[in-house]
C-alpha cells in the first residue's frame, strides 16, 4: 500500500520545486520519501499516516519547550483575534526588545526582522556601514541564511546537495566573502593581515549547528574577539540556533564571549517566521531612521510572531531550571549513545554542548567541515532510515545537528536508546 506522506510528495512535486519549500525537506541525503506531517506535541510529531516519532528536529530549534506548548498556543489565540498584522508599532514590539535586552549581555539595542536570513543580511551591511569596509569573513561550513554574500562554502543544505557554486550569485557578490576553517584561529590572522583595513566583520555561528554539533576549540571565540578588537573588525555570533537555547543569554553567556552584533530566528518567534538583530547601541543607532543603512520590512515585528516568541522567552527567563533539565536530559541522551555505539564497535564520534547534540561515524575528532565532510555520511543515511522506522526523528542530513526540547523525558530517551541499538544491529 502507498503510503499518504508518498502520494502527498508525488502531488507536491507537480506545483513545488522538488516537492519542498526548503531542499534538505527532500531527504536527498539519506534518500527516500520524505515524512509530511500534520501534527505535533510535546516531544512527538504525528504524520500524514499516522505514526508518532520522537521529534529531535523541533522544527530546526525553535520548539525548545515542545511542540504546542499550551502557554504559547493561548497567547496566540488571543492575540489573532486583535488583527494578525498592523503595518505600524506596537507596545509589544517594545516588551519584546526589553525583555532580549534583559536576557542577553551586550545587547543595547535590537530590531526585529522576519526571518534568521534576513538579521544576517542586515546586521553584516550594518557592520558595512559602520566600519566603510565591504570585506568579511565567514567559516567553511557554517550557514547563515540565503543571502548571496553568505553563499560561499555554507555546509548544511548546500552540502547535503553537492553544491560547490550558486547559479545566480555573482563573482561580485562573493569576491568580498573570504572563508577560512572553523576552529583555525591562525587562517584567521592570515586573511586579515592579507587584507589590512578592509574586514568589516567576522561572522561565525559560535556552536555551529550545520556540519552537525561542532564545539569551539577553547580559545577560538575569544581569539576572533581579540582580533576584532585590535582590527576595528564587527564581531558577529550568527545565534539563529543558539540563542536562548544554550542559556538564556545564549552562547554568549554560556561561553563567555562577547560579541559586537548577535542575530536570531526561531526560538523568538516561538516557532512562527521571525528574525532580530541586534548589540552595541553605537553600531545600532546607524540603522535606520538613525542612521543611513537602510532596513525595512511591512512584517517586521508582526504581533503573532511577537506573541509566541515574549510568550516562549518569557517562560525561559521565568523558570531557568529548564535549561538544568533539558542538559541533563541530553546528557543522558549522549551517555546512551555512547554506550550503545561503543558496544557496537563502530567508529563514532558524538559532539554535544547544552542541548544540541550529533552522532558522526567518523574515526577522527570532527572539529570543522572538511572533518564531518570525510566521515562516513553513507552510514548516517542508513541510520537515518533504520532510526526513522523505529519512530524516531532524526535530521535528514548528516550536516545538520539535532535539538532536544524540554518535553523530551526519560522514557523517550530510554526508547531513543533501544531505537540506536536495534538499528546498529540492523547495519552490522
Amino acid at each position: 500500500m502507498v503510503s499518504k506522506s508518498s502520494q502527498l510528495f508525488s502531488r507536491a512535486q507537480q506545483s513545488i520545486p522538488g516537492g519542498v519549500n526548503s531542499p534538505v525537506r527532500a531527504f536527498r541525503s539519506v534518500g527516500g520519501t520524505p515524512v509530511f506531517m500534520s501534527s505535533a506535541s510535546g516531544a512527538y510529531m504525528y504524520d500524514a499516516d499516522g505514526n508518532s516519532y520522537i521529534d529531535y528536529i523541533n522544527s530546526w530549534g525553535p520548539m525548545i519547550l515542545g511542540h504546542a506548548y499550551p502557554a504559547v498556543v493561548d497567547a496566540i489565540k488571543e492575540r489573532a483575534g486583535m488583527s494578525t498584522s498592523f503595518g505600524a508599532p506596537t507596545e509589544l514590539e517594545i516588551e519584546m526588545a526589553e525583555l532580549i535586552r534583559q536576557m542577553v549581555p551586550g545587547v543595547d539595542m535590537i530590531r526585529m526582522v522576519s526571518s534568521g536570513t534576513e538579521a544576517c543580511m542586515s546586521a553584516l551591511r550594518l557592520a558595512r556601514g559602520y566600519t566603510g569596509r565591504n570585506k568579511f569573513i565567514k567559516f567553511e561550513g557554517c550557514y547563515h541564511g540565503h543571502a548571496d554574500a553568505f553563499l560561499v562554502k555554507a555546509g548544511s543544505g548546500l552540502a547535503t546537495f553537492n553544491i560547490q557554486t550558486v547559479p545566480g550569485v555573482t563573482a561580485g557578490a562573493a569576491n568580498d566573502t573570504l572563508t577560512a576553517p572553523y576552529n583555525d584561529l591562525e587562517a584567521v590572522r592570515e586573511i586579515v593581515a592579507a587584507n589590512k583595513g578592509e574586514l568589516a566583520a567576522i561572522i561565525i555561528e559560535p556552536v555551529a549547528g550545520n556540519m552537525g554539533c561542532i564545539i569551539p576549540a577553547p580559545g577560538f571565540l575569544e581569539g576572533l574577539r581579540s582580533i576584532c578588537d585590535e582590527e576595528g573588525i564587527v564581531l558577529i555570533f550568527d545565534e539563529v540556533m543558539t540563542g536562548f537555547r544554550l542559556a538564556p543569554g545564549g552562547a554568549q553567556e554560556r561561553l563567555g564571549v562577547r560579541a559586537d552584533l548577535v542575530t536570531y530566528g526561531k526560538v523568538i518567534g516561538g516557532g512562527l517566521p521571525v528574525g532580530a538583530f541586534g548589540g552595541r547601541a553605537d553600531i545600532m543607532q546607524c540603522i535606520a531612521p538613525l542612521g543611513n543603512v537602510y532596513q525595512a520590512g511591512t512584517l517586521s515585528g508582526n504581533p503573532i510572531a511577537m506573541i509566541a516568541g515574549y510568550t516562549t522567552l518569557k517562560t525561559l527567563n521565568d523558570n531557568r531550571d529548564i535549561y538544568t533539565t533539558i542538559d541533563a536530559t541530553t546528557a543522558q541522551l549522549h551517555d546512551g549513545l555512547s554506550d550503545v555505539l561503543n558496544a557496537s564497535g563502530r567508529k563514532h564520534v558524538i559532539n554535544h554542548l547544552g542541548s544540541m547534540i550529533s552522532v558522526h561515524f567518523s574515526d577522527k575528532p570532527v572539529t570543522n567541515f572538511a572533518d564531518a565532510a570525510s566521515a562516513d555520511n553513507a552510514s548516517f543515511a542508513t541510520f537515518f532510515h533504520h532510526m526513522l522506522d523505529r519512530g524516531i526523528y532524526l535530521p535528514p542530513s548528516a550536516f545538520e545537528t539535532w535539538f532536544i526540547s524540554s518535553a523530551v523525558n526519560g522514557d523517550d530517551v530510554a526508547k531513543t536508546i533501544a531505537a540506536v541499538k536495534d538499528s546498529l544491529a540492523a547495519m552490522a
